[in-house]
């Protein structure tokens, strides 16, 4: 079982527990009973159907209730049939692998050590190398930090700010897409984006330009953020809800989001198949977190359409497998049907990357986006504030 997120169930604290990591199947009627727990948040010691003879009262109180639908769905089934990650993951067009499928390419001869790359073991294109990494990085992250520390934290943390709350306020004060700036110092494909990268004063440039919500970078490795950067804007008293823009592929990694400040994460449905999706904005809801689902196409849309109560949709202009960018993504999405059953849900369409110009930004309010996440046209402005203003083609801050 490859799946990080997939097949997943939730402990009296409200903490998930990954089973697909176990190798272990997992019953509707137990996910449905919340029965399943591990010894630790961890489960290293976790076996199936066990249960804890007492519960506190305190333990009760807290205990999220998650609806039939989510043990009775299509992936559950498929789970329960002996079908693989990478089984579910392929019926639903998912084309990116969680893992290197046979191993690190590592190989000795004598006192000499080679790499030895083959299809199995070599990331097809850049979001799969990403992803690779994140595991890699999540493992680690979670040795150090259990999710029993993580809800400690989460106790007395202060609450999340209304991202959601932000951009319709916006939308309507301006009559124009509300923006999520984005705090972002490089990215793979253009390289380091701002040399004199000062998280705190650009977020705050961002948000004296009008920008109803902050994104905020936090992968390492290959964007040069971090979740010190989220820390450091959330304790500078920037007022814009933060969204943590991370490549998610573990349930843990919302609640390290969550301590860290962020009032909203991101969700990659070309990574994350439904079951994830599902079970993921679920723990968003429990701690507080928006969740913007973003897709690249038509299938992963009709995907996340398919997924009772998403509020928030991001189109990504970017194809992550080539790094191409074609605005005119965004009008074909929301064309027809699938715009009409956005509009009824009223749900707020982002749309993401490829935004340089007030023309593009009249381009993707057209098709029927409510908002718009930019990161590269902005942050590369000398100021910031003013790159807000010719972005949008006029002062959208009073």
């Amino acid at each position: 079982m490859e799946g990080a997120g997939l097949a997943t169930t939730v402990n009296r604290l409200g903490a998930p527990f990954p089973a697909a990591n176990s190798g272990l199947r997992w019953r509707r009627a137990n996910l449905r009973a919340g029965d399943w727990r591990p010894k630790s948040p961890m489960g290293d010691a976790w076996k199936p159907g066990s249960v804890r003879a007492q519960k506190s009262d305190s333990e009760e109180k807290s205990s999220p209730v998650f609806s039939d639908s989510l043990a009775n769905s299509v992936e559950v089934s498929q789970w329960e049939s002996g079908y693989s990650y990478n089984d579910i993951a392929a019926r639903q067009g998912i084309t990116i692998r969680r893992r290197p499928l046979t191993g690190p390419p590592h190989h000795y001869v004598g006192p000499f050590e080679f790499r030895l790359e083959n299809e199995g073991n070599t990331p097809r294109n850049i979001l799969e190398k990403i992803v690779w990494n994140k595991d890699v990085e999540v493992k680690q992250l979670k040795q150090k930090k259990p999710l029993v520390a993580l809800k400690n934290f989460i106790d007395y943390a202060p609450p999340t700010r209304d991202f959601i709350g932000a951009l319709r306020q916006s939308y309507t004060r301006t009559n124009m897409p509300a923006l999520i700036a984005e705090v972002k110092k490089a990215s793979p494909s253009r390289g380091v984006l701002r040399e004199d990268f000062d998280p705190v004063r650009i977020a705050k440039a961002y948000e004296a330009g009008g920008a109803a919500c902050l994104s905020v970078l936090t992968d390492e490795k290959f964007f040069q953020g971090s979740f010190e950067n989220l820390e450091a804007i959330r304790n500078a008293g920037v007022q814009c809800p933060l969204l943590c823009k991370e490549f998610i592929i573990d349930a843990w990694q919302l609640y390290y989001a969550r301590v860290k400040g962020a009032d909203a994460v991101l969700l990659i449905a070309a990574v994350l198949p439904d079951l994830d999706i599902k079970y993921m904005t679920q723990i968003c809801k429990i701690l507080g977190l928006a969740a913007l689902v973003e897709v690249h196409n038509e299938r992963e849309l009709d995907r996340v359409l398919g997924i009772s109560g998403v509020e928030l949709i991001g189109i990504n202009n970017r194809n992550l497998e080539t790094f191409e960018v074609d605005i005119s993504i965004t009008k074909k999405l929301l064309e027809g049907e699938r715009g009409e059953i956005i509009r009824q849900r009223d749900i707020i369409m982002v749309g993401e990357s490829g935004l340089f110009t007030p023309q593009d930004i009249a381009s993707v309010q057209e098709a029927g986006v409510r908002a718009v996440l930019v990161g590269e046209s902005l942050v590369k402005q000398d100021d910031p504030t003013k790159g807000i203003t010719e972005l949008f083609g006029k002062d959208i801050s009073a």
